[in-house]
């Protein structure tokens, strides 16, 4: 058993050279030789009064200070790691064995995280994220495949301790969804989600279906980032209806028995944005205009247009040949990207919200493309 704690150490001490690679990708020594002068912009005599700029440099020293700490904390743990491999095996301590293996394991992880999120250079990609979800035809089988789809993004959110708010929500009429709209709130959050835009697909056995027949259905996923400055967005009166409604759905009782709901029609472009789950009308409007000028802000930066009076909305029909993943439950169980090719087989994992594997090798293929 010794000769494991052996071959945990000779990893552990590797793992040093990897580390340091690390750094130098991260470029550590630039990070901590900036904080001096924008920690000094805070003591100028008119920092505050530019409430956009200090707000800027606040951020940028937290964000820092923040990426410091995570790659010192684990050059630390990986020292700390390596001392208690050394003092097991020289003490003949067969019970450490499961603690090294999985410092080693945490360690191994955390690099690769580190590592992944070097590709999250995109200017939008620290941004939340807003995340629609739309079944394609095919009825209840569809709008319940939608609810798998929602139940999958919103527990890899959580198990990466992203916030998830749930902004609007439209019952299936048996079983499922017919849209939903959450808000996932954290560091990275469009970075890493944006993998998962498009139309997904899904093979099975269907449980709506007394004869047993394998369906195919389809339902899309569309992810934008929630945009800082929306200042240079102006939406005129005379450019969208408002329409308060009855919400309904998973809101809650409270929002259920008045109409606080609203949904947005933007005239111009066609764009509709509802929500539903603040607790005021007024408070359902401003969060509905948000999303509405984000969803005007991306198309804007897609097509580099000079008006926001020449957007036109794209749409990508829900349905065979337009997927970017498809998901098979019968006669084999896999899970694969057409994009990037990467597969899983235990689909009840990938369901649950194991898509790390996804999101990263789509990371590395877009970072391939970019170069």
């Amino acid at each position: 058993m010794i000769v494991a704690l052996e071959d945990a150490r000779y990893k552990l001490t590797g793992l040093r050279e990897v580390l340091v690679e690390l750094g130098s990708s991260i470029r550590i020594e630039e990070l901590k030789a900036s904080l001096p002068a924008l920690e000094e912009q805070t003591m100028k005599e008119n920092f505050w009064s530019d409430t956009a700029n200090s707000s800027k440099v606040l951020q940028t020293i937290k964000q820092t200070k923040d990426k410091i700490d995570e790659y010192e904390g684990l050059c630390a743990k990986l020292e700390d790691a390596i001392a208690l491999a050394e003092m097991a095996i020289e003490e003949n301590d067969e019970a450490s064995i499961p603690d090294v293996e999985k410092e080693l394991k945490e360690i191994i992880e955390k690099e690769d995280e580190m590592r992944t999120e070097i590709l999250l250079s995109g200017e939008y990609d620290r941004n939340n994220a807003i995340i629609s979800f739309h079944p394609g035809a095919g009825g209840t089988e569809a709008q319940d495949w939608a609810l798998m789809l929602y139940r999958m993004i919103t527990r890899w959110a959580e198990r990466h301790k992203f916030k998830v708010k749930l902004t609007d929500w439209l019952d299936g009429e048996e079983a499922g969804l017919k849209s939903a709209t959450i808000m996932v709130e954290g560091t990275n959050a469009y970075g890493y989600l944006k993998s998962e835009h498009g139309v997904h697909r899904l093979v099975r056995v269907s449980p709506f279906d007394s004869s047993g027949r394998r369906h195919t259905s389809f339902a899309s996923i569309e992810v934008m980032p929630e945009f800082d400055k929306l200042d240079e967005i102006v939406i005129r009166e005379e450019d969208y209806d408002f329409m308060p409604y009855h919400s309904s759905g998973a809101g809650g009782q409270n929002v259920n028995k008045v109409s606080s709901a609203v949904r947005i029609y933007h005239k111009p472009t066609g764009i509709v944005v509802t929500c539903q789950t603040e607790r005021s009308q007024l408070q359902n409007k401003e969060t509905a205009m948000r999303m509405l000028k984000s969803k005007l802000m991306e198309i804007k930066i897609r097509e580099r247009l000079e008006t926001i009076d020449e957007v036109r909305g794209v749409k990508t029909n829900i349905e065979w040949g337009n997927q970017i993943r498809s998901y098979v439950f019968m006669p084999y169980t896999l899970a694969k990207d057409t994009r990037t090719g990467y597969e899983e087989v235990n689909i009840i994992s990938v369901m649950d919200g194991e898509i790390d594997g996804f999101i990263n090798a789509y990371l590395k293929e877009n970072s391939k493309t970019a170069q």
